[in-house]
């Protein structure tokens, strides 16, 4: 595994951590954005796929367009259960097509099942925010089932902590921003994507001159 600091020409505001896997075993052509609400899964991942041109889904939008209603009714008629059982379905289809940018529900990493997934079909990058920034993007937003309590502030923080190391185990590159535009994002994952798809320097004997 190697971990990369902040380059030179990176803003203070932001920095990316690869972690390598086996070349053979983490296909680049399917990219996966996980993250908190209000991270920018659905604008960075549109702008990657656009300047890969190949196809984007943004998992939430599928569902809706497949069962014809908002996530919100989702979650009244078939609980968080249900919308979670859905959720896995999607992902699975998304995942099994070729050259695709997915961005994922915030919840997706609660189920193990989805996270071995993950790990296995594509490359995982974590668009991590801290809590009061997901606040300022999310807090007029009414379509949010989870945030619809008495104090959402402190429900996201809340899911913040119990969900950072889930996606950090499933992450192949860590992109951190707190006051970054989403552009600034989508530059900063392609030159990491493109240090992940650097085979390493061979130290081996067999490979020195």
């Amino acid at each position: 595994m190697i971990q990369g600091g902040v380059s030179p020409e990176m803003p203070p505001f932001l920095s990316a951590f690869i972690r390598r896997q086996p070349a053979t075993t983490k296909p680049v052509t399917c990219l996966i954005l996980i993250g908190m609400m209000g991270a920018g899964k659905t604008t960075v991942g549109r702008e990657l796929a656009r300047r890969r041109n190949v196809r984007f889904a943004d998992c939430d939008h599928e569902l809706m367009s497949r069962t014809g209603v908002s996530i919100p009714i989702i979650f009244d008629i078939e609980g968080e259960a249900g919308f979670r059982r859905r959720e896995a379905q999607m992902l699975a289809e998304l995942t099994a097509e070729p050259n695709i940018v997915i961005a994922t529900g915030g919840g997706v990493v609660l189920d193990p099942a989805n996270r071995a997934l993950l790990t296995q079909t594509g490359t995982v990058i974590y668009l991590d925010a801290p809590p009061h920034v997901l606040w300022e993007r999310t807090r007029h937003d009414r379509n949010r089932p989870l945030l619809q309590v008495e104090n959402p502030r402190e429900r996201i923080a809340e899911l913040h902590r119990l969900r950072d190391p889930l996606y950090r185990e499933v992450a192949d590159i860590v992109v951190h921003s707190e006051r970054g535009g989403f552009t600034s994002m989508a530059n900063q994952i392609e030159k990491a994507l493109a240090d992940f798809e650097t085979p390493p320097p061979c130290t081996h004997p067999p490979c020195t001159p």
